[in-house]
């Protein structure tokens, strides 16, 4: 059966490895059909709802390289079921990951949701679109109100992606969720404050404190 993610690594290496520790008889037998090759509605909503991802290349070294790219919660857009799209903004200037696509156009990503300890990897091919000459495309993927400098858009072509077990995901939490779900208890806090205030301006209007009550 097809298993798109696993096929497109299983190298002869990776199938060595996975004799020598028994495990291939468990992807030998996988009866499932994972190809994964299309954007579905969960995907887009976990999609939509990250703020940053974590992108690998290879350069002509050999050497892998993995950066860390981010942006306000959905700032990675699903064109179509089959693409992706985010805009990649001006950095520390090395231009590691962007030299690594121009020999190589092959990326492995991993979108992360700490809070949910859900993981989501992605294989593309990764095409490199400089926004004015895609007007309609960047309209769709840069966001009007930010003021950080884009220098191009990053396309992604989906080839597959797969989901891990959340077994060892630490949940972490943002500032914004964070903040969300204390409200409702700073909400509290502040009622009782009010009502421990006006509670004390009765007892003054009536010549009374709380050692006499």
């Amino acid at each position: 059966m097809s298993y798109g993610f696993l096929d497109a690594l299983a190298t002869p290496g990776v199938r060595a490895v996975q004799a020598a520790m028994g495990s291939d008889k468990t992807w030998a037998n996988f009866k499932g059909h994972r190809e994964f090759d299309r954007i579905g509605p969960q995907e887009a909503a976990f999609i939509a709802a990250r703020d940053s991802v974590y992108m690998a290349t290879v350069g002509e070294t050999g050497w892998p390289y993995v950066q860390h790219r981010g942006g306000r919660p959905g700032f990675i857009k699903v064109i179509d079921e089959k693409t992706l799209a985010f805009p990649d903004y001006r950095g520390n200037l090395q231009y590691i990951s962007i030299g690594n696509l121009s020999t190589n156009d092959r990326a492995a990503l991993i979108l992360m949701d700490y809070p949910h300890r859900a993981r989501m990897k992605i294989l593309a091919h990764v095409e490199i679109v400089l926004p004015e000459e895609q007007q309609e495309l960047a309209e769709k993927v840069l966001d009007p109100t930010s003021k950080a400098k884009v220098e191009r858009i990053i396309l992604l072509h989906l080839v597959s992606f797969d989901w891990n077990c959340p077994q060892h995901i630490t949940p972490r939490f943002t500032e914004a969720e964070v903040n969300e779900a204390i409200e409702p208890l700073i909400h509290h806090v502040e009622a009782l404050k009010a009502e421990v205030h006006a509670l004390r301006e009765q007892l003054a209007s009536a010549n009374l404190t709380p050692d006499s009550v």
